[in-house]
């Protein structure tokens, strides 16, 4: 089986302070729920594989597969092309970071994704990236495309 990326959690993350330049701010609102899937320490480890295509992703994030599981909206709820739209978005966003550890928390983003956009990867790869995607930028107040990160 091919192995196309591993995105590998944090499990210590250095706390990140956000300043305010007294404009307004989008934000978005994290239940009880999710702050708890956040605040989980316990290793978590998803992997993720299809059959078919032969892909795979593994993460590793304390909280993901929890929150993935009572958070997320349910698989079928988007359509693949709209994951591989936002998909191909958000992975050039965080390898663009990933290469830019002076300006962005090298922390945070540890190592590029490699995501080609002509490769069907089916659509149980592209909705767990989807969702990871969100997840990461819920918990860590990260703004990885043009769009608030919501469920």
């Amino acid at each position: 089986m091919k192995r196309i990326f591993y995105v590998l959690g944090l499990l210590l993350v250095t706390t990140l302070t956000i300043g305010s330049c007294g404009g307004t701010k989008d934000t978005v609102s994290i239940t009880e729920a999710e702050k708890k899937a956040f605040q989980q320490e316990e290793g978590d480890t998803l992997k993720i594989a299809d059959e078919e295509t032969e892909y795979e992703i593994i993460i590793i994030e304390p909280g993901f597969q929890t929150w993935l599981q009572s958070i997320a909206r349910p698989e079928g709820y988007y359509s693949q092309t709209f994951l591989e739209t936002r998909n191909r978005i958000y992975v050039t966003n965080w390898n663009n970071r990933a290469l830019s550890p002076m300006q962005f928390d090298p922390n945070l983003y540890q190592m590029q994704i490699n995501y080609e956009p002509n490769i069907d990867y089916g659509y149980e790869v592209n909705y767990k990236l989807y969702n990871y995607f969100i997840y990461f930028q819920r918990k860590y107040n990260q703004r990885l495309g043009p769009f608030l990160p919501r469920i």
